[in-house]
């Protein structure tokens, strides 16, 4: 913090506050300033930061001020507000128009809570709930909820919140969000320790079935139970996406993870628990969320790789070298082995996401790897030396093909 002049008084706000109670890490702090103008900001040294309302960085930490103020919603989704700001604007008035009660907490300088609104208390009872009415506002709340979840996966929802959150959904406030909006926070849901809990609330309060009605849609859809013991093919999908997160491992394969077997929400249900072609239905389905979401092209590729070949990859020690060499290409795996060992984690994360299969071993990555070795130890340099143009592709895939076969102990 800095020195300011009085009457001026700085806070420590929002999530600092909540995991500092919390006994949580620290990991960035916000500070709302009391009683200052944006002249003041200025002439302290402060840089104004801030296009819909007054925000400054610090002259030396850069940290951000912002100057208390308060919303008035205008108009539909999230943009839709007013915001006033001015020495007069109390804590009290800046904290009300927060989300969670344990994210409108703040602390003076002196280490002091001022808790106005009980978010302690929610904290002591492990209880998401909103601060005022005002949350019905701003619909990118329902996935901060569906968000905070997933980090706090002990913590439950307060009752009328989540009423609060279907009214908002019913009234169609989900549906003026931006996609970019939405995947930030869906991103930060899937990078968090239980990312199933970000589409369970989703679900829970109507929103998922707007947002991504392909995921929504697979929730009540059986598998066979010798092979899913959990049966629910969107539990499986939730399953597969908390494996992957519980491996740490990053962003585009918990998505894969999720999204793998977004074809069995198609397969018509007198054909139910099987769901034959499930992986080529799943590519376009893929496409299709990846598009309205507006998603990154690295993590779209990747899912759509796992979704068409996931099943391949289960019966890969199965498969002839042939078959294999032809995995290893459709997946560019040459080109891009970095990618190509993320798309073996989200189909280990796929294999483990199941009741009771979680210790069990997994041997196909490794299989897989090792013939990806094989067939990058070939000299296609020397090859392409040796013989005319139009004999070089198929001299090296047979090379390589001899390779892969060598090493997994098969005939070509």
């Amino acid at each position: 913090m800095t020195t300011f002049p009085a009457p001026i008084r700085v806070y420590t706000v929002g999530g600092a506050v909540r995991d500092g109670l919390l006994g949580r890490p620290v990991q960035d702090c916000d500070y709302v300033v009391v009683g200052a103008t944006p002249e003041t900001m200025v002439r302290l040294g402060f840089q104004p930061v801030g296009k819909d309302f007054p925000v400054f960085l610090h002259p030396r930490s850069h940290e951000e001020y912002a100057l208390a103020r308060t919303e008035r919603k205008t108009a539909r989704g999230y943009k839709g507000f007013q915001v006033f700001s001015s020495p007069n604007v109390t804590l009290e008035e800046d904290l009300i128009r927060r989300d969670l009660t344990v994210n409108a907490m703040a602390m003076d300088e002196d280490g002091q809570i001022v808790d106005p609104y009980g978010g302690q208390a929610d904290l002591a009872n492990k209880l998401l709930r909103h601060v005022s009415p005002a949350f019905a506002e701003d619909p990118v709340r329902i996935l901060r909820v569906a968000r905070f979840s997933a980090r706090f996966a002990e913590f439950g929802i307060a009752p009328e919140t989540m009423a609060l959150m279907r009214t908002m959904v019913a009234d169609g406030e989900i549906d003026a969000l931006v996609p970019e909006r939405v995947w930030q926070e869906l991103a930060r849901g899937l990078m968090e320790g239980k990312p199933s809990r970000v589409f369970m609330v989703l679900r829970e309060c109507g929103a998922l079935a707007r947002l991504m009605p392909e995921l929504d849609r697979l929730f009540g859809v059986p598998q066979p139970p010798q092979y899913h013991p959990e049966v629910d093919t969107g539990s499986h999908s939730l399953m597969a996406a908390d494996w992957a997160a519980g491996q740490h491992w990053p962003l585009p394969v918990r998505l894969a993870a999720l999204l793998h077997d977004l074809g069995k929400g198609t397969t018509p249900t007198e054909l139910w628990p099987r769901h034959h072609g499930h992986e080529g239905r799943g590519i376009e389905l893929v496409k299709t969320v990846c598009a309205r979401l507006r998603i990154p092209t690295d993590c779209r590729d990747l899912a759509v790789l796992v979704a068409r070949d996931h099943g391949n990859v289960h019966r890969a020690e199965a498969l002839r070298p042939a078959t294999v060499l032809e995995l290893l290409e459709r997946t560019d795996a040459f080109r891009r082995p970095g990618r190509f060992a993320e798309f073996l984690l989200a189909c280990a994360a796929d294999f483990h996401g199941r009741t009771d299969y979680e210790k069990r071993a997994y041997p196909q990555s490794g299989y897989l790897a090792m013939a990806l070795a094989a067939a990058q130890g070939v000299d296609a340099g020397a090859i392409a030396h040796s013989l005319p143009g139009d004999k070089i592709p198929d001299a090296i895939r047979a090379a390589r093909r001899a390779a892969i076969a060598a090493a997994l102990g098969k005939t070509g």
